[in-house]
């Protein structure tokens, strides 16, 4: 399953949430506000979840293996660091 589109919507403010990402898999299929998180090691990616009655929240989809979970932080991320760069760079 490839990535074909990523993007991203920055959250204003100083928390931890940066920002809501879109990714769409093969032109085909797309999941909606994958979050962009600040950690204590650094960025990671958390899946869109719902509230359930017992006050937990559980994902609405996220990755079945470790792999592709490490595959499509590492894309998201870099596309976030990119997007981050862009804005920070001058235009004349």
């Amino acid at each position: 399953m490839d990535i074909t589109d990523i993007r991203i919507r920055r959250v204003s403010g100083e928390g931890k949430l940066k920002a809501y990402v879109t990714v769409t898999f093969d032109e085909c299929f797309v999941i909606h506000n994958v979050k962009i998180i600040e950690g204590k090691t650094g960025m990671f990616i958390a899946m869109p979840s719902r509230k359930t009655k017992a006050g937990e929240y559980k994902d609405i989809a996220h990755p079945i293996s470790p792999e592709f979970r490490t595959r499509l932080q590492d894309a998201l991320v870099l596309a976030y660091e990119r997007a981050d760069n862009n804005s920070d760079s001058s235009t004349d």
